[in-house]
């Protein structure tokens, strides 16, 4: 499969020419985190406040926990706006044995921190919340208003002061790029998530569209100057080439397989295998395990399934089926974002 970088579809990819020096900033499974000083990271920053890294637990690095979509998107099963059952679906989650869940839903798809801090406290599971843009498709309604200062700016606010006024503070920074590459507003919004990780220390987490230009994200940010330990790049289970993500993998960043159950793009089958080939490679320590479950349809507590709790009854057998055993798996769910996303508040 093609593979595009930040320099075009013709030549060498550009995240070639920036792996070296992503791996000095980086280092190999991304054990290593860079912060301003040289401090160490020491909280992950929740929708209830800021916890010590240990307290995360087992985590899904990529859902949508709570959502109301605007206004052209008229599909009802995209719309997550049940508090009750948005808590009992992280309920069920913590009661398999869950501890903390990613929600990477922003502004322009109808974000709601208040709500998601009362369903965190609700259902007892840790929640982070995504300040950003979706791709562009529903971001440029609002980014092509804003300079790249501007949207840096307001990004930095919502990591140290609050999401729209609430006071419930985003821990990450979400940036997003279309299919083979980012229009005008998508890269600016990426040169912005630098800017604000250089303000707050908080991690970048993309989304790729089918996995494409994923060399490209990385070549850009990292040339920015975000170290390839602080940077998840989402949906890469959606371009499963092996060559491909061995490539990406090489520079350092966390990887997202994050479509697991949607056996429409893949069967999950394929996604372990993929995962044990870079296992063996020696990337286990950037595998980031998650559902993107944004559908009525794909939860319990709207009669659908499988679910949050799949990824703790079900999802550990297929793995070890697989030559996967439970320590590693658990380790994808509970180490890998416990280092990604704890960081050193710089403000």
């Amino acid at each position: 499969m093609p593979r595009n970088g930040a320099s075009g579809r013709n030549g060498r990819s550009a995240l070639g020419r920036t792996r070296r020096s992503s791996r000095r900033r980086a280092g190999r499974g991304a054990a290593r985190r860079p912060q301003k000083g040289g401090s160490d990271p020491v909280i992950v920053r929740t929708v209830l406040g800021d916890i010590a890294p240990e307290e995360l637990g087992l985590t899904l690095g990529h859902e949508h926990v709570f959502a109301r979509p605007p206004e052209d998107v008229t599909d009802p099963d995209l719309r997550l706006d049940d508090e009750e059952k948005s808590a009992a679906e992280l309920i069920s989650f913590r009661e398999a044995g869950g501890g903390a869940v990613v929600d990477m839903t922003t502004r322009d798809y109808g974000n709601d921190a208040a709500a998601l801090a009362r369903i965190s406290k609700a259902a007892g599971v840790h929640v982070i919340a995504a300040t950003g843009f979706n791709k562009g498709k529903f971001a440029d309604r609002l980014s092509a208003e804003m300079t790249t200062a501007g949207i840096a700016a307001w990004m930095t606010s919502e990591v140290r002061e609050g999401i729209a006024g609430t006071g419930v503070r985003a821990g990450l920074i979400k940036a997003s790029s279309s299919l083979d590459g980012p229009n005008a507003n998508e890269r600016r919004v990426f040169e912005a998530a630098a800017e604000a990780h250089a303000a707050t220390g908080a991690p970048i987490s993309t989304h790729t569209e089918k996995g494409t230009w994923a060399d490209g994200q990385i070549a850009l940010l990292t040339g920015l100057g975000v170290p390839a330990g602080r940077i998840l790049v989402g949906h890469l289970d959606l371009k499963p080439d092996l060559a491909y993500l061995r490539e990406l993998a090489a520079s350092g960043v966390f990887m997202g397989f994050d479509q697991f159950s949607k056996a429409k793009y893949l069967a999950d089958s394929a996604r372990i295998e993929l995962i044990a080939r870079l296992i063996a490679d020696g990337h286990g320590g950037q595998i980031m395990v998650s559902g993107d479950l944004a559908r009525r349809s794909y939860l319990t507590a709207w009669e659908g399934g499988p679910g949050y709790r799949y990824f703790l009854s079900e999802l550990p057998r297929k793995f070890a089926e697989q030559g996967i055993g439970p320590d590693v798996y658990r380790s994808m769910l509970r180490d890998n974002p416990r280092r990604l996303f704890a960081f050193d508040p710089l403000s």
